[in-house]
C-alpha cells in the first residue's frame, strides 16, 4: 500500500506548521545560518516559491540589508538554508544567544 502525503492546506499556513524542521545555529561567530527543511517535495515547493522566505522579506526580520542575507535551494532533500549577519558577534557582551541556536523564532510564523 502507498501511503500519499496528504494535500496542503490551500490557505497561507505558518512556517512553522508547514516545515518538519526549522533550526538556526551559528556558521562562525559572526554568522548565522537558518535551516528549513520539509516533508516532502510539495511542501518544499511551496515554501521555495514564497515570497515570505526571499532575502528581502527575511531581512527586517533581523534587522539586515537584503543584500547580505544569502538564500540556498536544496532540492534534493526538500530544504532551504538562509545564511546571514549575526547582529552581535557570538559570545559579545549582550549576545542572549551564544549559539544562535534561537534564532529561528522570528521564522516560525511566518505565513506561506
Amino acid at each position: 500500500m502507498t501511503h500519499l502525503p496528504a494535500p496542503l492546506p490551500t490557505t497561507e499556513i505558518p512556517l512553522g506548521r508547514l516545515a518538519r524542521v526549522v533550526r538556526s545555529k551559528n556558521a562562525g561567530p559572526t554568522c548565522l545560518t537558518i535551516d528549513l527543511f520539509f516533508p516532502d517535495a510539495q511542501a518544499y515547493a511551496r515554501a521555495a516559491a514564497s515570497d515570505a522566505l526571499q532575502p528581502q522579506a527575511v531581512a527586517p526580520l533581523y534587522g539586515v540589508p537584503a543584500s547580505q542575507v544569502r538564500r540556498f535551494e536544496l532540492p534534493d532533500i526538500f530544504a532551504l538554508k538562509l545564511s546571514l549577519p549575526r547582529r552581535r558577534c557570538a559570545g559579545d557582551p549582550g549576545d542572549g544567544d551564544c549559539y544562535g541556536a534561537q534564532q529561528h523564532v522570528p521564522l516560525l510564523e511566518v505565513m506561506l
